[in-house]
């Protein structure tokens, strides 16, 4: 009896080394993604990479509203659906269906790392059932791994950014080009561009190093030598938003984040992101997240097996 009890113990869906994850705001998916005539025909709504997972274990019973994708790298790991048990060794990934009951998890003696993502869309389903008719089998490969991985890091490195409209269509448009890349692996070809080391993309990048600052208008603007009126109708037309609005966006994913992999409490985290009143700080969070800090940790974080919405 103890032998089980310890089993179940160990069991756990997150709080892996090295882990990484975004999950999409719902807020950001109703008024943005799921309007976008190019978005809503396909989008990502949850991305991550679980390097060596010991213990992974996700049991949904009543399955996820979105596609899930798995991807192993390393290690080993099993995947049940539909009435099957699936074993993913490295270079093989599983398409789970939307709305279908299933559980995973990592091999025990050799855990494996993986590369994940959960999206919805129009044409989620007509691609799904065209990757698999094309492979016609349980164990589905992926050749030029390295650059899959590209594409994927490009696709979770600009959702980092925020989410600006230029960003999310970017991160849809290149989850089309993962998904046809799988498809027509020998129509395949991928060169990483040279990406251009613009203004705004300078200024995004120190508001990520400086999350835990609060920076007004014109500090960002002196960051940018430009006039404070010139640097924000440039940011705005770059990202869709005001940056102070954008820097308050990248401060809830990290608080996301944090809520999800650590035990920091909520006046802790305000802290850590440079707010000091933890009130004004829920305000946001909920205003954004729809959700309040607590909710959104109690619905997503998991507590031994118990599963969640999320990866």
């Amino acid at each position: 009896m103890e032998t089980k009890k310890r089993q179940i113990r160990v069991k756990k869906q997150e709080g892996f080394e090295g882990q990484r994850m975004i999950v999409l705001p719902r807020k950001i998916e109703r008024d943005f993604l799921l309007r976008d005539a190019v978005s809503r025909q396909l989008f990502v709504t949850d991305i991550g990479h679980y390097p060596k997972a010991r213990y992974h274990y996700v049991h949904r019973k009543n399955g996820a509203d979105q596609f899930i994708f798995i991807y192993c790298t390393q290690g080993k790991g099993w995947v049940e659906f539909n009435k099957r048990h699936i074993i993913l060794s490295p270079s093989q990934f599983i398409i789970i269906p939307a709305n279908t009951a299933h559980k995973y998890g990592a091999d025990e003696k050799d855990p494996w790392s993986i590369y994940w993502f959960h999206f919805k869309g129009k044409l989620a389903a007509n691609i799904v059932e065209l990757i698999v008719q094309k492979a016609k089998t349980e164990h589905l490969h992926i050749a030029h791994a390295e650059n899959k991985i590209r594409l994927f890091e490009a696709m979770y490195s600009n959702l980092e950014k925020g989410y600006s409209a230029d960003n999310l269509r970017f991160i849809n448009m290149t989850l089309h080009y993962f998904l046809t890349s799988i498809l027509y692996e020998d129509k395949f070809s991928y060169e990483s561009p040279k990406r251009k080391n613009d203004m705004i993309a300078a200024v995004i990048a120190h508001m990520q190093q400086n999350l835990d600052s609060v920076f007004t208008l014109k500090e960002l603007a002196v960051f940018a030598n430009l006039s404070s009126s010139h640097f924000s109708a440039l940011f705005r037309t770059g990202t869709g938003y005001p940056p102070i609005e954008y820097f308050n966006q990248l401060k809830i994913q990290k608080a996301c984040q944090l809520l999800l992999f650590t035990d920091q409490s909520i006046k802790e985290i305000a802290h850590e992101l440079g707010v000091d009143d933890p009130y004004y700080f829920s305000r946001m969070f909920t205003k954004l997240m729809e959700v309040s800090p607590t909710e959104y940790r109690g619905r997503n974080k998991p507590t031994g097996m118990a599963a969640s919405d999320n990866q």
